[in-house]
């Protein structure tokens, strides 16, 4: 790839007047700022956006760092971030963290070296004061997605709210006990908790909570739990991808889907509807997150003086389908 001291050779201009021409200065002679953009346009120069931010210019990158994109409701969320962005001019670089805090350091760490203009991102943990010391270490305008940070600009659904829309989904159905796949920290479950304790004081005993992702130990629980529940139970699996997982042991096992088990998954991704029974899941408006995400940051990266930051709280969507909604005879 031809550097500018090699136009400068070949125009027979001095380098700082390359430099000049190749960065917009119009101060230039015509004739040779013509010769120059010519060579430059001939062989293809590209410039190198990493010694321009050395020197307090704009690299034109976003950083994104996110949380598990063979999740395909991250990747629908990148492909929307992305368009955004590059209407704009800018170029996106993707970490994933695989949920892993040391991972996700790494990619901070990254992220800081590449002198990015802005940064989107998806906390592993958004609760972890070392988050935040990393966060504040960057020193550049960041936005944070699908979850909310006390004191940053968040982007969001209530996944509080969301998980209530569960709850209250498997009471109406007749639901009589109740699985939650995944961690109790999960806001999703207080949630859906909180929403079945209000209409029934006594719901903890009709509860069970599987946090295994492995199969073997998934199987085994449901197992013990079948050995031991006869009635009608709703399961609600942290996400879509989970749901899944557990539909397929359900299937496995001969446990009738929504007859004996109703599952709901959580993120609406494309599989919801080739799978059989389709499956209820709770829907993000992934493309609107995108969008005020990426406008909020390319706003905070135009006007630095502004540091007031923004909250958007946005709302979810429990989409009924068959894996949870008794048909009617």
């Amino acid at each position: 790839m031809i550097t500018m001291t090699e136009i400068a050779r070949l125009t027979g201009v001095s380098q700082p007047t390359v430099s000049r021409v190749l960065n917009g200065n119009q101060a230039v002679n015509p004739e040779i700022r013509e010769r120059v953009l010519a060579c430059a346009r001939e062989h293809d120069f590209q410039p190198n956006v990493m010694a321009q931010s050395l020197v307090g210019s704009r690299t034109h990158l976003i950083g994104v760092v996110l949380t598990d994109i063979s999740n395909s409701f991250f990747a629908d969320l990148v492909k929307y971030l992305e368009r955004e962005a590059r209407a704009s001019g800018y170029s996106l670089i993707l970490f994933n963290t695989n949920y892993d805090p040391e991972h996700e350091k790494e990619s901070l760490d990254v992220v800081r070296r590449y002198r990015v203009d802005g940064l989107v991102a998806v906390p592993v943990d958004e609760r972890a004061s070392d988050w935040n010391r990393l966060i504040g270490k960057l020193d550049i305008p960041t936005v944070v997605i699908t979850k909310q940070v006390r004191g940053m600009d968040s982007v969001y659904v209530s996944h509080e709210e969301a998980g209530a829309q569960v709850g209250e989904h498997f009471r109406e159905e007749g639901f009589e006990e109740y699985i939650f796949f995944g961690n109790t920290e999960d806001v999703k479950y207080q949630g859906f908790a909180k929403a079945l304790k209000e209409r029934d004081p006594e719901f903890g005993q009709h509860l069970t909570v599987i946090s295994s992702k492995k199969e073997q130990k998934i199987q085994a629980a449901l197992e013990q739990y079948y050995s031991r529940k006869r009635r009608r139970t709703g399961i609600f699996a942290y996400n879509d991808r989970r749901a899944v997982q557990m539909l397929g042991i359900l299937q496995r096992m001969g446990v009738k889907v929504p007859e004996q088990a109703g599952l709901v998954g959580f993120d609406n991704t494309y599989m919801c509807e080739f799978l059989y029974p389709r499956l209820s899941s709770v829907a993000q408006p992934n493309e609107e997150m995108a969008s005020i995400a990426m406008r909020r940051l390319l706003y905070k990266i135009d006007h630095p003086e502004d540091d007031r930051t923004e909250d958007h709280p946005l709302q979810a969507t429990l989409v009924k389908r068959d894996s949870s909604v008794r048909q009617q005879k």
